[in-house]
This record gives C-alpha cells, sequence and structure tokens, in this order.
C-alpha cells in the first residue's frame, strides 16, 4: 500500500511467485470462514483465482468488496464497467451477479499479458468482453449501469472525469480506501480531497460503506 500525495490510499500492483499466498484466502491470510458469508465462492469467482495465481498477481478485489459488487450487478441490466481489470477477479464477482442475458460487462486493461489472462476467464460468455487497452477506450461505450473502479488520483477517478459516463440511476463503486470517522475525511495526516469530493457532489448520492475493518469503499449514485 502507498500514500498518494492527496492523502488517498493506492494499491500498486506487485507480482509474487504463485506460492506466496492463496488467494482465496483473505487480506493478511484470514480465511474465507472467518466472514458471515458463505465460504464457497462463485465457479466464475475460482476460474478468476486460477488465472491469478497461475501468472503470480496478487493485487485484486478482495472477496469483501466482491460480495457487495455482485449484489449491486443483480440490480443493474443494461452495460457495466470497470476501469482496471487485473487478472479479472472484480470483472468475475461482477459477473457472478448478473441476472438479464442481455447485461453486458466491459473492462479495460492496460498490461496486454493481464489481459490475455483475464480473456481466458470469459472465452466463452458472450456478456463479457476484456480489452487489452486504456480505460479511456471504455469512454465512448457508456453511459454505464454501474461502473466500478480503483481510488487513485482525483483528476482521473474524480467527480468530474466519472459523472458523465454512468447513467441517470447508475451506480458507481470506488474501491480501497482506509476507514475514516472524522469529517473531513483524513488519510495519512491529510484531507483526502477525493472522497471528500464524491461524498458532497451534488450530481450523486454516496455513502461510505465499511466492508472490513481496515477497508471501505465508497457506492455513488447518479442523480
Amino acid at each position: 500500500m502507498m500514500q498518494t500525495p492527496y492523502g488517498v490510499t493506492a494499491r500498486p500492483r506487485r507480482w509474487f511467485p504463485t506460492s506466496v499466498r492463496d488467494p482465496r484466502r483473505g487480506r493478511g491470510g484470514d480465511t474465507l470462514d472467518r466472514m458471515s458469508a458463505p465460504p464457497d465462492l462463485p465457479d466464475v469467482v475460482n476460474r478468476a483465482f486460477d488465472v491469478s495465481r497461475k501468472a503470480g498477481y496478487v493485487s485484486f478485489c478482495r472477496n469483501e468488496t466482491g460480495r457487495l459488487l455482485a449484489m449491486l450487478a443483480a440490480t443493474r441490466g443494461g452495460t457495466m464497467a470497470e476501469f482496471g481489470t487485473g487478472c479479472g477477479v472484480g470483472t468475475a464477482w461482477l459477473r457472478s451477479g448478473v441476472r438479464g442475458d442481455d447485461t453486458r460487462i466491459l473492462t479495460a486493461e492496460l498490461d496486454a499479458e493481464l489481459a490475455k489472462a483475464a480473456q481466458e476467464i470469459f472465452v466463452d460468455d458472450p456478456q463479457v468482453e476484456v480489452l487489452a487497452a486504456d480505460w479511456s477506450t471504455l469512454l465512448d461505450k457508456g453511459p454505464f449501469s454501474l461502473l466500478f473502479l480503483d481510488s487513485g488520483q482525483p483528476n482521473e477517478v474524480g467527480v468530474d472525469a466519472v459523472a458523465d459516463l454512468v447513467e441517470e440511476g447508475g451506480i458507481v463503486v470506488l474501491d480501497d480506501f482506509i476507514p475514516c470517522e472524522v469529517w473531513p475525511p483524513v488519510t495519512g495526516g491529510r484531507v483526502d480531497t477525493l472522497r471528500e469530493q464524491w461524498l458532497t457532489d451534488e450530481r450523486f448520492t454516496t455513502v461510505e460503506v465499511m466492508v472490513a475493518t481496515d477497508a471501505s469503499t465508497l457506492i455513488a449514485t447518479r442523480r
């Protein structure tokens, strides 16, 4: 984990030998049976973890966030999108929640090798398209009913950059925050301007949800 100049926690991508840990285990080695949730994962999520382990990639959507994504995806139709596929774990969680046959998921990954690995998961799934491209490739493919992205620089994932990509009533899920109980929100001794921006912008109704004791997610609905 690292602190950006804006005080927003971002997770750098790192590559480790596959023997470091099983991605089916929670952060810090906590097993799924410590969660108040069924221990079995959806088949598509298991396939994504297999691909991640084979690729030696350990930066992925945690299971607590994944279950939240699946629940939200179950309420959506139309086209959903993810900016930054990795090895496809977040996309797999979204797919596990999809209910309609006409719902699509678009996801973009700049790293060609990672994109190719993620494409293996959904090779026979016409409802998911993994693009080996920068997330900006998706800008003209919206508006989206649900948009999932990691917290990052405010100019990249701030409200102004994202608002027009989401349809009215659409949902934005912004991941990878450290829980905060003060206002304005502070991370690493600095005001978290990204979080503050999303929680106060009149174009969205936004709430911060703790998914674990050390992690929270912003959920924003476009008015």
